[in-house]
This record gives structure tokens, C-alpha cells and sequence, in this order.
């Protein structure tokens, strides 16, 4: 028989976003009430947004399921004063324990550290790599995951820029504090170079640079790293090859034939340094007219699905062709960033949710 129990076990995977807590802990499902595999529930919200409601109803309900329940019904309704002060409460002896076990800082580098890092690749530039690397960062945050991203390509970082990042990081006790932006930590060569200066280095000192993002940074308790890899399999793509052998990949290509070729160099150099590959994705696959609905494939198709094959792979998503409508406010302006309820959004949940599936 379902009880009570199992169905708080069963959600305490989703993370409050406000507070980073799991649901169960922070009691922000209660009410529980059960009969004849029929239950019902009461769901608190830290935040007032319909995106995360639905996002919640959703995750809740086939959590539910999957522990047995045969129908599943929520109600909804906003912290008290009283709630909200309990969950500060609670987050602030979660952070005392957490210092108190981690008194040395956290190497995100080793296995046992439990970080998942996720290399973004490509075979050539210009096909969306960091735009799905961004996007696919921003969603996981949106799923209550914890995330940091890493702007591996250190000639071509565009990655502050993209999210609409124009402050500097912090030094605190001989430590880089990333910058955080829609609930993901960032770090970047873009930080630490002059506006338009190149960057001119040989292999030897991109390699320290990225050693220095792992071991310098103070990147807290993240639980995914996500890293927009330079282009083609040069140097740096060696060194994450090297320095991180548990990490899994995803390659980015585009429906074009050429592309998805060129792209099967950086997919082959994954599987010969043994990483596994969490998929292809597949950007620019498609123009949506916006008035009559009808897509138009201006750079071909089947170049994803012919590279997923080659790779032994899935096709894990179809981007389309389109830039994010973000005129909203000032504040949360970004260039590259889709709203979460937009139907690109809704893709970039979705490839999360596979990601977090995959690694689960």
C-alpha cells in the first residue's frame, strides 16, 4: 500500500529554487492525503510564476506516479510569512552543516566531489554551440538544479555577453567568485581580458587557465558543470579530455551535411578518449514561420540524425532558427537566453530533462 513516505522519498530530487533545499525537507508539500492510490496534496510556491508552477505540477505528479500513485491531484499556494521564515530557517542549518563538513574547499575535479561535468562540442564555429550551452544551463537552473558554466572557449568567449553579464568577478579569500545569472554560476576568459584584446597563448598556458577555473573558483555545491568547448578538437578539448576523464558529452551540429561531417572529428575524439556521449543536438534545424506555422528547413535536414547514427548516439533535440524575444525589463535583458515558457524554451526543459535522466 502507498504511503506518505514513499511519496516524499519520491520528490526529494526536486529543489526548491528560491531556497535550494529539497521539497520534503523544506515541507513544501504537505496535506498528504491517500485512498485507494488516489492522492492528493497541498504545494507551496517561493516563487509567483506560472512557468515553475507548471514545472512543479509537472515533476510532482510523475514523481507521484512512478511511486504508485494512480491519479494525482495539487493544490497550489503561496509561502506565508510563517512558511517563509521556517524555510530561512532550515536553509541556514543546511548551510552551517555544509560548512562545517566542507571546512576545506570543495575539488569539483574529483570523482567523489559526485559533480557531473557535461562538455559542449562541435566540429566547426557558427553553429550555436554556446547558445545551446547557455540554454541548456539556464534550464537545468529552472529544473532546481545546481549549475555552473564553464566558458571554455578561450579565444572565442561569448558567454557573459550572451547572458547579459557585465560585471567582474569577486576575489574573497584568494578565491574567484563566479558570477551568477539566472541561477547559474559563470565563469569566463571574457572576465579577465580588456574589452576586444586577443588572446594570444600556445597550449601550455590555456591549460593552466583552465586548471585555474577548476581550482581557483569557488564554486560551492554545484552539482552540474557545463563546459562550452573551443571548436574542433584542438588543445583545450584535449585538456578536458584529460583533466576530467568522468566527464560525458553532447556534440551540436547543424542539419547541414558538411557540418554534421566536420562534427563527427570531435565526436570520434570522445569516444576514443572513452567519455560518454549524452547525445547530438541538432541546431537550426528548422524555420517556423510565425504567422501560418509552416516549417521551412533553410540548411537541409538529416545531418543530426546521420551524425547521431554514425556516433551510436541519440538525437537528443531539434533547435529551430530564431532569437529569443527578451524585451522585457532591463534587468533581466539577455541576448541569447530563451523564456522558459517560449517553445524553444520548452525544447531546452525538455533536452534537460533528458540530461538529468541520462545521469540519474
Amino acid at each position: 500500500m502507498l504511503t506518505k513516505e514513499e511519496l516524499l522519498n519520491a520528490i526529494r530530487h526536486l529543489r526548491d529554487p528560491e531556497f535550494q533545499l529539497d521539497l520534503a525537507e523544506l515541507q513544501f508539500v504537505r496535506d498528504i492525503m491517500i485512498k485507494e492510490e488516489r492522492v492528493s496534496a497541498t504545494v507551496l510556491l517561493s516563487l509567483d510564476d506560472e512557468t515553475h508552477r507548471n514545472i512543479l505540477q509537472e515533476q510532482i505528479t510523475n514523481a507521484f506516479q512512478k511511486a504508485g500513485a494512480k491519479e494525482v491531484h495539487l493544490r497550489f499556494r503561496h509561502l506565508s510569512d510563517f512558511d517563509r521564515n521556517e524555510a530561512v530557517l532550515k536553509q541556514q542549518a543546511q548551510s552551517t552543516e555544509v560548512h562545517n563538513v566542507k571546512a576545506e574547499a570543495r575539488n569539483i575535479l574529483d570523482p567523489s566531489a559526485g559533480v557531473h561535468f557535461i562538455a559542449i562540442a562541435s566540429g566547426k564555429g557558427g553553429v550555436g554551440k554556446s547558445t545551446v550551452t547557455v540554454n541548456l544551463a539556464v534550464a537545468l537552473a529552472r529544473l532546481g538544479k545546481k549549475v555552473g558554466l564553464i566558458d571554455a572557449d578561450i579565444y572565442g568567449f561569448s558567454v557573459p555577453d550572451m547572458m547579459g553579464i557585465d560585471q567582474k568577478p569577486e576575489l574573497i579569500d584568494n578565491k574567484i567568485i563566479p558570477i551568477e545569472r539566472f541561477g547559474v554560476k559563470v565563469i569566463s576568459m571574457g572576465f579577465f581580458v580588456e574589452e576586444n584584446t586577443p588572446v594570444i597563448w600556445r597550449g601550455p598556458m590555456l591549460g593552466k587557465m583552465l586548471r585555474n577555473f577548476f581550482q581557483e573558483v569557488s564554486w560551492g555545491d554545484v552539482e552540474y558543470v557545463l563546459l562550452d568547448l573551443p571548436p574542433g578538437t584542438g588543445d583545450v578539448a584535449l585538456d578536458v579530455h584529460q583533466m576530467i576523464p568522468q566527464s560525458k558529452e553532447i556534440i551540436v551540429t547543424t542539419p547541414h551535411a558538411t557540418a554534421a561531417f566536420v562534427a563527427a572529428r570531435a565526436g570520434a575524439m570522445a569516444i576514443h578518449t572513452e567519455h560518454e556521449m549524452l547525445g547530438v543536438v541538432e541546431n537550426m534545424a528548422y524555420y517556423q514561420c510565425g504567422k501560418c506555422g509552416e516549417k521551412e528547413y533553410l540548411f537541409g535536414r538529416g545531418g543530426g540524425a546521420k551524425l547521431s547514427e554514425e556516433l551510436h548516439t541519440e538525437l537528443v533535440a531539434q533547435i529551430p532558427l530564431g532569437a529569443p524575444d527578451n524585451h522585457i525589463s532591463e534587468a533581466d535583458y539577455s541576448p541569447s537566453v530563451y523564456k522558459a515558457e517560449s517553445e524553444t524554451g520548452q525544447i531546452y526543459l525538455e533536452l534537460a530533462q533528458h540530461v538529468i535522466g541520462k545521469l540519474a
